[in-house]
């Protein structure tokens, strides 16, 4: 259900605010440029300066604009349990069809901690649950044992995995199999993340090049050596893409582009800020590279 290029989407601002208009003209973009599933609220999403009502309003804007027609998986996560059970439960409430639930930053609990915490949602909730494992962010790392343990619970059905470490891939389908979903958050490895067994993307980069994002990860898929070369030929053009999102801090660099792109401003949540001239001149040479603007 939850396969392919996953958008990790923006939030629009406008004066500070959230801008209710221009994050459904967001989310009809993606319905009709091939993205196969949207998460809002998440790290791309800006979700700890959203307040708790704006937080629940883009998962809602999000569940009901979509309609059905691709699946959502609420970013609901927190560093208090209590706060990342309403969330979730709000999530399913409302329809999501699960929910991205990041490790607890800040904390720094034990590998039970992390057990504790996930099983405490778990045991409120009723939809599926994608562990976000961040480190470079919530300073902890989830171990492929700690996720093992998750797996054996009703509503743990994979990972966003964000170490970077392509290894950790064969291990957790070695440790899990092959049905725990695993999904990359780091765009540019990709291609090797699919090639090592795992099943697609929650992007940063497919807020600005949608399409691309979802062939790609569509021709990786395949056995036939034509769509291989396909995939090989977007993996190329998509690199400068991925590199120039994280030049600075996310979401800064893809909201700039967004904007060149007509699709929102780039407006940010202090403590972000827009980015510098120099990474709009590398953001500028990325999307003409990619031919998107």
């Amino acid at each position: 259900m939850f396969k392919g290029s996953n958008v990790a989407l923006v939030t629009p601002f406008k004066n500070d605010k959230l801008d209710d208009e221009t994050y459904i003209k967001l989310i009809h973009f993606h319905i009709k440029n091939g993205t196969n599933g949207l998460v809002p609220a998440g790290t791309t999403g800006e979700s700890p300066t959203l307040s708790h009502d704006e937080h629940e309003r883009v998962i809602e804007l999000c569940v009901n604009e979509s309609s059905g027609k691709l699946p959502v998986f609420a970013g609901t996560g927190s560093n208090s349990t209590e706060e990342a059970i309403s969330l979730t439960t709000h999530a399913e409430r409302i329809g999501a069809n699960g929910a991205l639930i990041v490790t607890p930053y800040y904390n720094k609990p034990t590998q039970e901690g992390l057990y504790q915490h996930y099983k405490a949602i778990n045991d409120k909730c009723g939809i599926p649950i994608i562990i976000y494992n961040i480190p470079g962010r919530s300073v902890i790392d989830m171990s492929v044992d700690t996720m093992a343990r998750l797996y054996e619970l009703k509503n743990i059905i994979g990972v966003k995995d964000a170490t970077g470490d392509l290894d950790r891939v064969n291990q957790t389908v070695k440790k899990l199999g092959k049905d725990f979903l695993q999904l990359t958050g780091n765009d540019d490895n990709a291609f090797e993340f699919n090639k090592r067994g795992g099943s697609g993307a929650i992007s940063v980069t497919a807020n600005i090049a949608p399409k691309l994002c979802s062939d790609f990860q569509k021709y990786t898929k395949s056995s036939n050596d034509n769509d291989i070369e396909q995939a090989e030929r977007l993996d190329e053009v998509l690199q400068p893409l991925h590199h120039a999102m994280f030049i600075e801090s996310n979401p800064s660099p893809v909201k700039y582009a967004a904007k060149l792109l007509h699709l929102c401003e780039d407006d940010v949540r202090l403590p972000l800020v827009k980015v510098t001239d120099k990474t709009k001149e590398i953001v500028k040479k990325a999307l003409l590279l990619a031919k998107l603007i």
